[in-house]
């Protein structure tokens, strides 16, 4: 390995330059990736930048590559390497020539370089063929080697470009960009090309680059679909043959997601389903814009290109609403902001319109409906005639006029008269008025002639119909005093005027009223008489429409409403230029007198004015024309003249009102007006510029074709000047102007009114000339529009609505939009058939329609039977307004389809069984309805509970139905489905079964109850209620307790118990784990207590830690937890905490500031079937009992109060811990002569022995109050309990009676305290309990497992039981157990050895095999447990123990302890000197030595006795407590001296405590008989011999009778005397003579007569061995003759002849022999000693075989193996044989 310099000069080690990297460089790769590749081939740097790029080696800097470029063949071309050192000292180098003959260099010498010094190299390159070479010169130091490449390259094309290009996220049908350069890397100037597939564009601003040149390319991506967009993009480039560099693009395309939002006050139009978005920008006045605005979100994560498009007008309807934006771009999860733009033009008017937002590309589009209305100006006069009466001539009168605008808008008024040259003018005839106010005008009254005097004035409004006021007055003279005008008067007249009459002067009237051919009718009007109009009713007066009557005067119109009565011509006059030094031709006016009576013409004289009228005044008579002359003379050239001359026609004879006999039949004058203009500007001078404002409409109101319609102009004069304006309406015929011309002050306005009469529904267009100031270049073309209109109204599709399939009896409804295409409002109405009004319906049916609104209706389909519809409705529609004319039965025609059908809903899944649902809880899924038809289905769901299990119906009933319906209706489309989603919360622990049915809803059966007989069933959903089951399984504690005394410390018989219960509902205030409490000591809400025992220990010993193992038996999850009561209380501030502590409280506190209990995990969730170990641990820090209530809180289960408790006493205090004050006997049958022997057990919890003593001096009361029969014995009335034990009180308990029995014992502790403990026993009668009770009366109730489930930290063996129990047995049995000690550890071996905790006295009880052992690593030994005969009846109740050791730990302990031994003895004989002065005193006497334990010289032999005098003083040392363990006293010696000067003894290593409860009830043989006869064959009955045992008490059984007899019990009987014998036998004859005569005990002892004889029988008959015998008797062995042949050749001939003569005699003799013998053998085997020989070696034969299964060695389980016969060849076989024999 050699080792290369880093790049700084640091030495590292690396391969060598020939190695992995060299071989990249010679082959042109680059070392590095970047981001950009280069194409062609990998060129990393450019020549000039390879010489720049220097590498250090070990201190040496050299190029990294040198590059020869531009080289022909044929040349040599030089290049100089060069070498420089870069370090501090002196470098010494050699050098290999290149290996190729096409580089070379100077001869090899070695270089030497001094520090900075440099040196050139020279290397020749000499090409022989065009192509690349590449070569290397090797470079060798002592530290290693390295190389510079050497490279002559051809120039060749080269591109360089990133790899790949990501573009930014981009919408569908929007564009994105970026850019990334493209850079020349080659030799030669490269043109390029690109081919990029679609949607990704290339663009570049160059297609040529230079070598070393650089461009930068766009790339456009234009998606047209969303989602990830990649391409490889290929560039072209290169010379006659093309190369090419590929380049990845990548981008990703998304749809994006627009929402219009309107803001302000929500349109009160709108209807669900259609134009949810409207903006309304309500009532505008005219003339002005209003602009709202609308967000348009971008709900995506891209920029969102959107269209903006305004519905078109299909007619010509000026655009007032506008938006300036057609296209925008809305940003990412932003906003755009869209103004729209209302501007109004006619008052009155609704205008809708619709604008499309959809996004570019995209279908998905939103209308936006726009509606807005205009309001314009209502102004009204307070009067429409004002009186003057009558006034002398000269003089003049003021009346008030008010005029008010009810409006907010600003109203344009003028009043049509001409102030200077009228008898009547106004102070402010024209101007503005504002909204909302009132103008008082004032009117005088000027006459010039005596006569009445009448003018209809009209008031002009912009955007208003005109209004007109009439102006009355009366002028007297001295000579004319004409009768006094009034305005009933003028109410008279129109109505004569209506009836022809008012042509006629009022002295013909009289004449006539005279005559009788007038009458006055009822208002005092003029009529004829009914005779000549034959009972027609007389016409009266109605006031006509105001622009109608504007309009139609018979002046600016050929038609007028009235006729006229004196006319004059022409009404308005233009006199050109008339310059004030030429004299005007006059203007001629003619005036005509249409009526029959003659009448007088007055003009109004203007004094100042340049037009006069002469002559002024004129009588004319009927029928007849006079002419009167206007002379023009201005006084100012350059100038406009212009003004209304004012004339008044009265006729003659109401110059004096004598000449009136009947006001009835006077008559008003009539006003004349002549509109006049002139000007004296010069030929070639220029009038004056109009500064003027014209607003005008674009179009006309839409009205109805052949009908007129007007609007209103306004011209402002701005400037100083007059202005003058004609309009030339011969140029535009079909528009009328009034007033055609006239003049505007300075500062005053004008207002027009036009009317103009469309025939059809063509678009016309008017041009207006308005010339103003009399010159033809200041004309302003006024351009309108008129359309006129006809019903259009549009239909959604084509007039066709179309249902989808329904259900009989069910509906639909559709909307359906009809729209208005006109620009006049809309009235409609639907008419359907009566004989369809039951099948189809909508609504609304009638309504009114803006101009362009579209309107959704709700159409309803319900058909009644199975069959196809084709239904025809009508829509009749008119116009809104009543002045416009609507043709009749105007109607369209809708054509509805659909169909009616039938059809059932079903459930995918007819049975939902959703098994266990926690009680409380709540499960959801859902039900799959199918719909198989082809109509929609509406359904309504209706559910029915059955309950099943143990219930109470009354409580049950008022249960909440346990299944809810997320909806109980919906709707199934056709060939559909739908999803039901139901909860289940069950409310019991029960089984549920819901039957959910459906019924189908219409309109006629909308609800459940009208459904109910209609109703099918769908589905059956079962659920069954459950509660968290949690149950503790297993439980270990440190120290020697056994497993029922820790289920007994932490009744967990009892927590089970409550476990098992339904919650009380108390226990379900908090479902879950709640801080809930605001003081320290948390309420309670369950009835559940419980007391955890932790026992007692001394102060400072070792935590006590207990393990339970919780499992869930349930079949749901269990979330579980300990709460102490920190967890239960909410956190609050300082202020509001309690400081006022309770003793509990603080005892609490102190409690848990010390963590003295703890518990770990505190909560966690369990699996149904899992297990979990949690961990409980008291510190005994503090002397005296602790106490913590802690609340076990399993979620929507129970919550059960635990209160941990435990104890912790001093050193030198002597505790006895009671679990409990009370305990419970096992219940004793009355009448029992051997009741069982008890045991109560006390712990030793302290560190001192304790000595006991019970207290029997209430047991003695009791015994006297049973008539001194010992109810409770006490057989250890005293007894001493080692520490950390436990220790028996044995008690007998024989119930007199059955009932309960209760009493109180006291139990002193000498040196202590004492304590009573009460003690309750049952008896009961047998007769009366089965023998199933009386058989498990044994086994708890509550019984734990016995197999090992829990296993501790470190645990390095487990037993396959911590429980065994034997039942019952008979005293004089033996009882065996299988028992595994499994080793789990999987490389170490272990060390066993079991022997009993307590109550040694109880050893010889038990026996175990083996009884200690080695157990390999993963293997498992068999244990035998034997119980030897208790030979009395007792509850065995035994607490083995087996401790386990590591056998590593064993073995290195004896190592450590025979080394401290050989120690030991060798300290024994040595010593150490440890004076400094010994070599000048040497005194024996005060040696320094030491010795390791003042204790083992005690131990010393007497031979060592003898050097006593040399030991040393024994160290100092603290005696040790009780309570330390062992080696505390030589851990602790001589601190603060050295350490290795002390040798402790090694302490042996702590053992694992496995325990196993072994428990058994005994009873005697008779007991047992009596109560489990049937068992009794089960049992080998261990009966004691003796060494020498006679034959009859073998045969008899009189020993077993002399045992029973020495026993005491039979000794004490006896002894009895003859009364108590006789009593005896009093009771013994009752008792057999009960026995007789009980049906029970008959019927048992046929049931033992027809029983088996067991296999071990221990009586047996004469008679039955005799039967035997003979049996067996026809059998000679092959033994016996063998014997007899023996004996005839010892005695020869003589033996011969015996067989001859005596062989009868023989057989006779042998059949004695051999019954003898029979005989010895059966007493034999009647010999206790036999018995239990074979029953030993029956239980060894199988403990062998169970031993043997457990190594492996046999397999139990295995099949038995079949050996197959050859087949037979003699014969055929056509079917397989059994097996024949198994092995």
């Amino acid at each position: 390995m050699a080792t290369r310099a880093g790049p700084h000069g640091a030495e590292r080690p690396g391969p060598a330059r020939d190695g992995t990297e060299m071989l990249a460089q010679a082959h042109g790769e680059p070392q590095s990736s970047g981001s950009f590749r280069k194409s062609g081939y990998d060129r990393k740097v450019s020549s000039r930048e390879a010489k720049k790029k220097k590498v250090i080696f070990w201190g040496i800097e050299v190029p990294e590559t040198l590059s020869w470029h531009g080289w022909e063949l044929g040349k040599e071309i030089i290049r100089h390497l060069t070498l420089k050192n870069v370090h501090g000292k002196a470098q010494k180098l050699t050098y290999r020539a290149p290996s190729t003959p096409y580089f070379f260099t100077v001869f090899q010498q070695p270089i030497t370089l001094n520090p900075g010094m440099s040196l050139t190299l020279p290397i020749v390159f000499r090409p022989r063929e065009k192509r690349d070479y590449e070569d290397s010169i090797f470079f060798m130091k002592a530290e290693g080697e390295f190389s510079v490449a050497l490279r002559a390259m051809r120039p060749r094309f080269g591109l360089s470009m990133p790899a790949a290009v990501q573009l930014p996220v981009c919408a569908v049908h929007n564009v994105t960009e970026m850019t990334f350069p493209v850079c020349n890397v080659g030799d030669l100037i490269s043109v390029f090309s690109w081919e990029t597939p679609s949607p990704f564009f290339m663009t570049s601003d160059r297609s040529t680059l230079d070598p070393g040149a650089e461009c930068m390319v766009k790339v456009t991506f234009q998606p047209e679909v969303a989602g990830v967009h990649n391409a490889v993009a290929t560039c072209w480039f290169g010379g006659e043959v093309k190369q090419k560099r590929t380049i990845q693009l990548k981008a990703l395309a998304k749809y994006p997601c627009l929402r219009v939002s309107v803001t302000g006050k929500e349109y009160e139009g709108v209807q669900p389903g259609k134009f949810q978005d409207v903006l309304c920008f309500g009532s505008v006045p005219v003339g002005t814009t209003v602009e709202k605005c609308v967000e348009i979100f971008n709900m995506s994560v891209v920029d969102a290109p959107c269209r903006i498009e305004q519905e078109k007008d299909p007619l010509l309807h000026g655009y007032v609403f506008s938006c300036d934006v057609s296209h925008g771009v809305v940003p990412a999860k932003g906003k755009l902001v869209l103004y729209i733009r209302f501007q109004p033009q006619i008052v009155g008017e609704h205008s809708t319109s619709y604008f499309t937002i959809g996004s570019t590309g995209c279908h998905l589009e939103t209308v936006l409906k726009v509606v807005g209305s205009c309001k314009g100006p209502s102004v009204s006069l307070d009067q429409y005639s004002v009186e003057f009466d009558w006034i002398n001539l000269g003089e003049s009168l003021m009346q008030t006029l008010k005029i008010s605008n009810m409006s907010d808008v600003p109203a344009f008024y003028q009043f049509d008269i001409d102030n200077k040259g009228s008898v009547f003018s106004l102070d402010r005839p024209c101007g503005v008025l504002e909204g909302k106010t009132t103008l008082t005008l004032k009117v005088t009254f000027r006459p010039t002639h005596p006569m009445n005097y009448h003018r209809r004035v009209v008031c002009l409004v912009h955007h208003q119909e005109p209004m007109y006021v009439d102006f009355l007055g009366t002028c007297h003279s001295d000579t004319a005093k004409p009768t006094t005008l009034q305005e009933r008067h003028l109410s008279w007249y129109r109505t004569n005027m209506v009836r022809g009459l008012t042509f006629y002067p009022p002295d013909i009237l009289s004449m006539m009223l005279k005559d009788g051919k007038l009458q006055m009718d009822e208002k005092g009007a003029l009529m004829l008489s009914p005779e000549i109009f034959e009972d027609k009713p007389p016409k009266e007066y109605f006031e006509p429409n105001a622009m109608t009557e504007y309009f139609y005067d018979g002046v600016s119109s050929d038609l007028a409403l009235f006729p006229a009565h004196v006319s004059v011509s022409p009404t308005e006059y233009d006199f050109g230029c008339c310059m004030p030094s030429h004299k005007a031709e006059p203007l001629p006016l003619c005036v005509t007198n249409h009526t029959k009576g003659n009448i007088t013409v007055a003009w109004t004289p203007s004094h100042g004015s340049a037009f006069q009228v002469h002559p002024e005044i004129c009588d004319m008579p009927p029928l007849k024309s006079s002419t009167f002359y206007v002379f023009c003379k201005p006084t100012q050239v350059n100038s406009l003249y212009a003004a209304e001359l004012e004339g008044f026609a009265v006729y003659k004879v109401m110059r004096h009102y004598t000449n009136i006999e009947n006001d009835a039949t006077i008559c008003p004058s009539w006003c004349l007006t002549v509109r006049l203009r002139a000007h004296t500007y010069e030929a070639e001078r220029e009038h004056f510029i109009p500064q003027y404002i014209l607003d005008v409409p674009k179009t006309f109101p839409p009205v109805v074709c052949d009908t007129d319609t007007y609007c209103s102009m306004l011209l402002s004069n701005t400037g100083t000047s007059l202005i003058t304006f004609s309009v030339n309406q011969t140029a535009c015929p079909s528009v009328m102007v009034k007033p055609s011309s006239g003049h505007i002050m300075p500062g005053g306005h004008q207002i027009f009114f036009l009317s103009t009469h469309p025939v059809n529904r063509v678009t016309q267009q008017h041009v207006l000339p308005l010339q103003l100031n009399s010159y033809p270049a200041y004309t302003k073309k006024i351009v309108l529009q008129s359309c006129g209109q006809s019903f259009l109204l549009h239909l959604e599709g084509d007039g066709n609505l179309y249902f989808k399939p329904l259900h009989i009896g069910t509906s639909s409804t559709r909307m359906y939009t009809i729209k208005n295409c006109t620009s006049l409002p809309m009235v409609f109405t639907w008419k359907i058939f009566q004989s369809h009004s039951k099948i189809l319906s909508v609504s609304p049916t009638a309504g009114i329609l803006q101009p362009f609104e579209a309107m959704a209706q709700a159409w309803t389909f319900t058909p009644n039977k199975e069959t196809k519809y084709v239904l025809h409705a009508m829509v009749f529609v008119s116009w809104k307004s009543p002045d416009l004319v609507s043709p009749k039965g105007l109607h369209y025609v809708l054509r509805v389809i659909g169909e009616g059908a039938l059809g059932t809903i079903r459930a995918q899944k007819e049975h939902l069984d959703l098994g266990n649902v926690l009680v409380g809880g709540q499960q959801s899924c859902s039900i799959v309805l199918l719909n198989d038809g082809i109509c929609t289905l509406n359904y309504i769901l209706s559910v029915e509970q059955f309950i099943t299990g143990p219930h109470n119906p009354e409580e049950v009933r008022s249960d909440p139905l346990a299944l809810e319906l997320e909806h109980s209706r919906g709707t199934i489309l056709a060939r559909s489905k739908a999803f039901v989603r139901i909860k289940v919360r069950p409310a019991r622990r029960l089984r549920y079964t819901w039957s959910i049915k459906y019924a189908t809803c219409t309109p006629t059966a909308a609800d459940l109850a009208s459904t109910k007989e209609k109703q099918q069933p769908l589905c059956c959903i079962v659920a069954t209620g459950t509660y968290p089951t949690l149950r503790i399984t297993d439980a270990t504690i440190t120290g020697s307790a056994s497993k029922l005394h820790i289920w007994k410390l932490f009744s967990l018989d009892t927590l089970n118990e409550y476990l098992e219960r339904d919650p009380t509902p108390g226990e379900l205030t908090y479902r879950v784990p709640t801080r809930h409490s605001t003081c320290l000591i948390p309420p309670v809400y369950t009835p559940l207590l419980l007391d955890f025992d932790f026992g007692s220990a001394p102060v400072g010993s070792e935590p006590t830690i207990a393990r339970l193992l919780l499992e869930n038996k349930g079949v749901v999850p269990v979330d579980w937890a300990f709460l102490f009561p920190s967890d239960q209380k909410m956190d609050m501030e300082h202020w509001a905490e309690d400081t006022d502590f309770t003793p509990q409280e603080l005892h609490q506190m102190r409690v848990q500031d010390n963590q003295l209990f703890s518990v770990s995990p505190k909560s966690g969730t369990l699996l149904p079937g899992q297990e979990k170990s949690v961990q409980l641990s008291h510190r005994h820090d503090f002397i005296g009992t602790d106490r913590l209530p802690v609340l076990l809180k399993i979620s929507y289960g129970h919550e059960i109060l635990l209160t941990f408790s435990s104890v912790t006493v001093e050193h030198n205090q002597r505790y006895v811990h009671f679990a409990s004050n009370k305990h419970h006997f096992a219940p004793i049958a009355v009448g029992g002569s051997h009741p069982p022997t008890q045991i109560y057990k006390l712990y030793n919890g302290g560190s001192m022995p304790v000595t006991f003593e019970v207290q029997l001096d209430n047991i003695v009361k009791i015994q006297e109050k049973n008539f001194r029969h010992p109810v409770f014995v006490c057989l250890t009335p005293r007894g001493e309990i080692p520490p950390g034990e436990t220790g028996h009180i044995e008690w007998i308990f024989s119930p007199l009676e059955a009932k309960t029995y209760l009493v109180d014992v006291p139990i002193h502790i000498l040196e202590g305290e004492s304590t009573p403990v009460t003690f309750q026993g049952v008896g009961y009668n047998p007769n009366t309990v089965q023998k199933t009770d009386t058989s498990s009366q044994f086994v708890s109730s509550a019984d734990y497992s016995g197999s090992a489930k829990l296993t501790v930290p470190g645990q390095a063996a487990t037993l396959s039981h911590h429980r065994i129990c034997l039942g019952n047995i008979p005293d004089c049995t033996k009882a065996d157990q299988l028992v595994f000690l499994n080793n789990i550890l999987k490389n170490t071996a272990v060390v066993f050895a079991w022997h009993i905790s307590c109550c040694k006295e109880k050893a010889h009880m038990l026996e175990i095999t083996p009884n200690s052992g080695i157990v390999q690593p993963g293997e498992s030994i068999p244990c035998f447990i034997t119980l030897q005969p208790t030979r009395k009846p007792s509850l065995c109740r035994i607490n083995l123990v087996c401790e386990v050791y590591i056998q590593e730990s064993l073995v290195q302990y004896e190592r450590d302890l025979h080394k401290w031994e050989e120690g030991k003895e060798r300290r024994a004989v040595e010593f150490t000197i440890t004076e400094k002065d010994l070599g000048t005193k040497r005194k024996l006497t005060s040696p320094s030595v030491r010795l390791s334990d003042s204790a083992e010289t005690e131990n010393l032999s007497d031979s060592s006795a003898v050097i006593r005098k040399y030991k040393t003083l024994p160290p100092l040392k603290s005696r040790p407590t009780p309570s330390q363990p062992p080696g505390h006293l030589e851990r602790g010696l001589l601190l603060g001296k050295d350490a290795s000067q002390v040798w402790v003894k090694p302490e042996p290593p702590k053992p694992l405590v496995l325990h196993l409860d072994v428990s058994a009830r005994s009873y005697t043989i008779e007991e047992f008989l009596r109560k489990f006869s049937l068992d009794f064959p089960k049992y080998f009955l261990s009966r004691p011999f003796s060494t020498q045992p006679s034959e009859s008490e073998s045969v008899d059984g009189k020993g077993y009778r002399n045992r029973m007899d020495m026993e005491p019990k039979w000794l004490s009987l006896a002894a009895a005397s003859k009364p108590e014998l006789e009593m005896v036998a009093d009771i013994l004859t009752g008792v057999i003579r009960s026995l007789l005569e009980n049906s029970y005990f008959q019927e048992s002892v046929r049931k033992l007569q027809d029983e088996p004889i067991p296999y071990f029988f221990q009586f047996q008959s004469a008679k039955s061995a005799e039967l035997q015998d003979s049996r067996q008797g026809s059998t000679i062995s092959s033994r016996v003759s063998a014997s007899t042949d023996l004996d005839l050749e010892k005695d020869g001939e003589r033996k011969k002849m015996s067989q001859e003569t005596s062989f009868s005699h023989f057989l006779e003799s042998y059949k004695i022999f051999h019954q003898k013998q029979l005989r010895e053998k059966e007493i034999i085997s009647r010999q206790p000693a036999v018995g239990n020989l074979v029953e030993l070696v029956l239980k060894n034969t199988l403990q062998n075989i169970l031993t043997e299964a457990s190594r492996g060695e046999v397999v139990l389980t295995a099949r038995p193996m079949v050996i197959a016969l050859p087949p037979n060849p003699s014969r055929r076989i056509t079917n397989p044989a059994p097996p024949s024999s198994r092995a």
